[in-house]
């Protein structure tokens, strides 16, 4: 597994399609962004460990992080350690695609994100 390209299962898809649709934001990296980074506030472990990669959705890691990717990535090593794990390169990499798939169903599952000001609303509450 690389860090280089991350791709999202089928389900994640279609659940992110549904976000664009009704919050506006128009961009997968955006929402995953936030999904990342909602998901990785639950201090829990995901349920999830393997993820069908199944779906024609897919970006670069320079698309989905940015000019943050230092900082999304030094994130998702302490995750790996907190979660008692060595950060290896797989490990983040599935960190990553976990946290995302949690974060995207937790933002699917919530009514009330329509907009950009109720995601803001969501990460300052």
């Amino acid at each position: 597994m690389s860090l280089e390209t991350i791709r999202l299962s089928q389900t994640a898809r279609d659940q992110l399609v549904w976000l664009k649709r009704h919050t506006g934001i128009t961009h997968w990296n955006v929402l995953c962004r936030w999904a990342l980074a909602l998901s990785l506030r639950d201090g829990s472990t995901p349920l999830v460990k393997e993820i069908v990669t199944d779906s024609n959705v897919e970006m670069s890691w320079k698309t989905f992080a940015g000019a943050h990717g230092d900082i999304y990535l030094a994130l998702l090593k302490q995750r790996c350690i907190a979660d008692g794990e060595e950060p290896t390169d797989d490990a983040v990499l599935r960190t990553l695609l976990v946290h995302i798939h949690r974060g995207v169903g937790f933002l699917h599952g919530r009514p009330d994100l329509r907009s950009i000001s109720d995601f803001v609303k969501l990460a300052v509450a």
